[in-house]
């Protein structure tokens, strides 16, 4: 079985530590989740910090490098997962003026397509506007490289059961899709909406409505920042609508024709309810077991999906196309907002809105 080789742009919690902070016993960082595949081979890694690439190097053995363009070029890896902050400098979590437009996601994501890395893992969200998601987009196309972005839920086959469900009609036709939890704009709800649009198929997203909190928030010269908290609604161009509510752990329920199935606990657990068929009680719904899966690292499902791509000649879960719409719905919900909470159609004709976040 032959091995694809990783190497890491940015080795800090996504890339290399983030499984010391109690997440789980699944491999969650990249470097972890490639030691446990087998077929996967991690080779390098880059980071502009010293400490940071004596710590990867000491932990996982793998050579380390400044500068990432010379890692590319050596080590001439199969794919290059890029797990820095969106917005550099970091830690900082807000934007140093109102002039500030870094975006490193986009800066790497261009630079390592072009540089012919034929599978790229970005971490979300992808860029920080649209008008440098589109130069993502461009780059990755131009250049044939595989994508998929850091909206873990994707890959996770505790949602494939919901997806699945909803997939087989044991719903219905669906109506209504929920997302339940409070979260920032950027950092959260391109979870969010990604999960919600994975779960109903993927229908093409035709419109957008939301608001940022707080409610006054005022969004000046194009320039968001800090990464907001949010609401949306969506409509898809299927006449499903989608909202998220701002309370409970974060939980998604998918309401057809006949029945309604949740995502209760951040995946935990999966509740399905479907009419009742007992006398007298057809106005009903009952619970309805579901076989529960054993979970496997999401992570290590994303990169892998890379390499099935690869070797089978078909598109990426989250391939490119599908997370810059993913993106471009999670902006609108900002675009929104600063028309006063209207509904915004997609595509949006402005692209420089941008939005700091980390």
């Amino acid at each position: 079985m032959k091995k694809y080789t990783v190497a890491i742009i940015g080795l800090g919690r996504m890339g290399s530590t983030i499984d010391d902070e109690g997440h789980g016993d699944l491999p969650y960082s990249v470097a972890a989740a490639t030691r446990a595949s087998e077929r996967l081979e991690l080779v390098a890694g880059a980071d502009i910090l010293p400490d940071k690439r004596e710590a990867f190097q000491s932990r996982w053995g793998a050579a380390v490098y400044a500068d990432f363009r010379d890692m590319i070029r050596r080590e001439e890896p199969d794919i290059a997962a890029i797990c820095t902050a969106a917005c550099l400098p970091k830690p900082a979590r807000e934007a140093p003026d109102a002039s500030f437009r870094g975006d490193s996601h986009a800066d790497l994501a261009v630079a390592v397509a072009n540089l012919g890395v034929p599978m790229i893992y970005l971490e979300k969200a992808m860029a920080s506007s649209l008008e440098r998601a589109d130069e993502i987009r461009d780059a990755v196309q131009h250049n044939n490289a595989l994508f998929n972005t850091g909206v873990l839920r994707r890959f996770d086959n505790r949602y494939e059961v919901v997806k699945d469900a909803v997939a087989a009609g044991q719903v219905g036709a669906v109506q209504t899709v929920v997302h339940y939890a409070s979260s920032s704009l950027m950092h959260g709800h391109i979870h969010s909406i990604d999960t919600v649009s994975y779960l109903i198929g993927d229908p093409a997203i035709a419109a957008v409505r939301g608001e940022l909190l707080p409610r006054g928030l005022q969004v000046e010269g194009n320039h968001i920042p800090s990464d907001p908290l949010a609401t949306y609604q969506l409509r898809f161009a299927n006449g499903v609508e989608a909202w998220s509510i701002p309370a409970a752990p974060w939980e998604f329920e998918v309401i057809g024709a006949e029945g309604a199935i949740r995502s209760c606990n951040n995946g935990a657990s999966v509740l399905l309810r479907q009419p009742s068929t007992g006398q007298g009680r057809k106005a009903l719904w009952e619970e309805v077991p579901i076989e529960p899966v054993t979970p496997r690292s999401t992570t290590q499902c994303c990169l892998e999906d890379l390499v099935a791509a690869h070797e089978s000649g078909q598109p990426t879960r989250g391939h490119i196309d599908l997370a810059h719409h993913i993106t471009e719905a999670t902006i609108a919900v900002a675009e929104s907002h600063r028309r006063g909470g209207a509904w915004v159609e997609l595509p949006l004709s402005s692209r420089d809105l941008y939005v700091f976040h980390i």
